[in-house]
């Protein structure tokens, strides 16, 4: 393992510790808002020496878990038996993570379910990515959609992933360039180098819905093909 990827993985396993600590402490219960968990979660950070963020943070529960990440939905409150995620870009020691996680309060048969998928489906996803040989950020993205129609969901997210990299991480010179998102505009090998001839590092999302049901699941985490 490279040195950009290894500091990009320790500061996943910091991002991780961040969020298995806050279930250890019991902070993902009822009656409190999406922001008030959201704070928790910040000042948890700070203990953990994670001071900094890359992306704006993100706690969602019940219907405002259909949302995709540029979605800015009104402040929920945590119901009995209901279904929440995290998304959060910490950075650790220069180095950034993106980081999503969905939890389950209860024993609701079907939002089980969908956390259960939302983690199969990324394996299943990333065993997929590490066999590809040439692949646009277009063509991962409809593999995502029809993914999560196997799994019996709809995919959500507006993109399926994204670089990661030493904050802050390369930009496009045109912003209105998709090249380093997984959209379904982007028709650029994801498998590019950088504009130093550097391997770039991908964050994949799995984003699974049931409108329906006003419920949904969010998992993504570094791609893992080493």
């Amino acid at each position: 393992m490279n040195d950009v990827k290894q500091n990009l993985v320790i500061a996943e396993q910091k991002a991780k510790e961040l969020f298995n600590t806050a279930e250890q402490r019991g902070l993902i219960v009822p009656g409190k808002s999406e922001s008030e968990l959201s704070a928790e979660i910040v000042n948890l950070a700070k203990e953990l020496g994670i001071e900094n963020f890359w992306h704006k943070k993100i706690v969602r529960a019940g219907a405002n878990t259909l949302h995709p990440y540029n979605g800015d939905p009104a402040d929920l409150i945590i119901q009995n038996d209901d279904i929440v995620f995290f998304d959060f870009g910490t950075v650790f020691n220069g180095w950034e993570a993106d980081l999503g996680r969905t939890y389950v309060i209860g024993n609701d048969p079907l939002k089980l379910k969908l956390k259960k998928d939302i983690e199969d489906a990324w394996q299943e996803a990333n065993t997929w990515y590490s066999r590809q040989k040439d692949l646009t950020g277009a063509q991962c993205f409809h593999y995502l959609t029809e993914l999560a129609k196997t799994y019996g969901w709809e995919y959500a997210g507006d993109i399926g992933g994204h670089i990661v990299g030493r904050f802050p991480h390369e930009q496009p010179d045109d912003p209105a360039d998709l090249g380093l998102d997984i959209h379904p505009d982007n028709h650029s090998s994801i498998f590019l180098l950088d504009n130093q001839g550097n391997k770039r590092h991908w964050i994949l999302e799995i984003h699974f819905v049931d409108r329906e049901k006003n419920i949904g699941g969010f998992f993504e985490q570094l791609f893992i093909t080493e």
